[in-house]
């Protein structure tokens, strides 16, 4: 005997919202940014690029340079 379903399994009543290209284009700007400068002092911030006087913010991210494999000293 073979049953047949009332449910189709391949349709779904769940429908995805829809953004638009100038709904995300600020938040991603935004978020890009937010990487770009944690990037800068995490890696970057020492020597001759520092924007900081002193070792303050090196030793701040000292380890979480190291866990991500920026050499430091």
């Amino acid at each position: 005997m073979i049953f047949i379903s009332a449910v189709n399994p391949l349709k779904s009543s769940v429908s995805l919202p829809k953004f638009s290209l100038a709904e995300i284009l600020p938040w991603a700007i935004f978020i890009g940014l937010l990487l770009m400068l944690g990037i800068y002092f995490v890696g970057v911030e020492q020597g001759a690029t520092a924007i900081f006087k002193g070792a303050y913010v090196h030793e701040f991210v000292h380890d979480s340079r190291h866990m991500l494999g920026f050499p430091c000293h």
